[in-house]
């Protein structure tokens, strides 16, 4: 059975789908199966891995709204074993459309249960807010990843999303788990970054990826080429550091005998 992890954080710009994109990409690199399901209605990563969101005709949208098949829906990458479900625009009405929905919390469960034997692992990228899009993920998913930003006001907000994720476990997903925190955008010359790092450790402790996204030209850039960065800089800062991440998840799972 495939592990569902979502990438979540309500506030925009700590680097959410950039690890949703290159987290998955570098999993699918060490040659686990995976798939990146992109609920966030900017449909940011259906681009960044080289599909266009105007081209796409039905995304997850109609499958959580209109019943679709998702698994007629999935789209191939550049990238050996790494597929995707796109998004769209339209995903933003999907919110107002579930209000009256029975069950409205668990459409995308309900959608992608029928992939969990097909993938080693099944990535969320969520939209950047606490509203039904990210309830239905965080209600799907086994585990989440909260990205934080190595700057000013980085925690602003964190305590909101774990009292979510808190709610949920109580009423909708008790399975759900923090997989961990992401430190993202760390830049080793500033003072700031360094002390959000301390600041971060010091109050979460072992929920902490060892893990450090550095902030990384290379990895701002590759989106606009459609590709992750493992397939845009291979031996860059950012490219090295996810796949560390993904080996630090691997390894957390007991799947560290593939990669060796």
């Amino acid at each position: 059975m495939g592990k569902i992890i979502a990438i979540a954080n309500q506030k925009g710009g700590v680097g959410k789908t950039t690890t949703a994109m290159n987290l998955a990409a570098s999993l699918a690199v060490l040659e686990f199966k995976t798939l990146v399901i992109d609920a966030d209605p900017q449909a940011n990563t259906t681009s960044g891995l080289g599909h266009d969101p105007k081209a796409i005709d039905t995304s997850i949208y109609e499958c959580m709204v209109d019943g679709t098949d998702v698994k007629d829906i999935i789209l191939k990458t550049s990238i050996d074993h790494l597929e995707l479900v796109p998004s769209h625009i339209d995903l933003v009405g999907a919110e107002v459309e579930m209000i009256n929905m029975e069950n409205r919390e668990e459409k995308m469960k309900e959608v992608i249960s029928s992939l969990k034997e097909l993938y080693d692992f099944i990535i969320i990228d969520c939209s950047p807010s606490l509203g039904l899009l990210t309830i239905n993920a965080l209600t799907a998913a086994n585990s989440v990843i909260i990205p934080v930003q190595c700057e000013y006001f980085a925690l602003e907000g964190l305590g909101k999303l774990l009292n979510t994720i808190k709610i949920i476990q109580t009423r909708l997903n008790q399975d759900l788990e923090i997989e961990g925190i992401l430190l993202t955008m760390y830049d080793v010359r500033l003072r700031l970054s360094n002390q959000v790092v301390d600041e971060v450790r010091l109050h979460f402790k072992n929920m902490v990826f060892d893990t450090i996204i550095p902030r990384n030209v290379r990895l701002s850039e590759s989106p606009s080429f459609g590709l992750p960065v493992i397939a845009f800089d291979a031996e860059g800062k950012g490219s090295i550091a996810y796949l560390n991440l993904a080996g630090e998840i691997a390894q957390k799972n007991d799947l560290q005998k593939v990669i060796n």
